[in-house]
């Protein structure tokens, strides 16, 4: 006949208590009950290291304590993420593309006419003002207004022929 393990006796008067501790560390019935069945593993496991002449619950409290530690330093990080939320709002779009198309805008605007060049890029690039751009090109107003439309229009042409092709 085999003996058996005095764990058989004793732990079962010892899950009320374990309960409710673990309860009150949760604040969750269905988390309080893992970690009891958790700690209860545990204890089983580790059952031949347990003396006989110390105290059972002093034993298992410890137990629940490092193992809800455990688990709350494991799952510190993670967020609940309800209907995919969290992780529709971590989408970035792929940076190369903007580098890409700044590339090409800057090629397009390099192949102006240094007429058009010059004021697109003072106006467009740095924000001078119209006046500002008219006195450093030494022009009217008006021809600045004419060469800006004209190499806006060029560039998006431009543009969109790299996309068309």
């Amino acid at each position: 006949m085999t003996t058996k393990h005095p764990f058989h006796l004793l732990l079962p008067e010892q899950t009320q208590s374990l309960r409710r501790r673990a309860l009150k560390l949760t604040g969750n019935e269905h988390r309080a009950e893992d970690l009891v069945q958790a700690t209860l593993l545990k204890a089983w496991a580790n059952r031949d290291s347990f003396r006989l002449d110390s105290n059972l619950r002093a034993w298992l409290f410890t137990i629940l304590r490092n193992t809800f530690l455990s688990e709350l330093r494991k799952h510190r990080n993670e967020v609940e993420d309800v209907n995919g939320a969290g992780a529709g709002a971590l989408y970035e779009e792929p940076r190369q593309d903007h580098a890409l198309a700044l590339n090409e805008l800057v090629t397009a605007i390099a192949l102006l006419p240094q007429a058009q060049r010059r004021p697109v890029v003072l106006m467009g690039v740095y924000g001078f003002s119209q006046l500002e751009v008219a006195q450093a090109c030494q022009c009217t107003v008006g021809t600045v207004k004419s060469r800006v439309s004209r190499g806006r229009k060029a560039l998006s042409q431009a543009v969109a022929y790299e996309l068309a092709a």
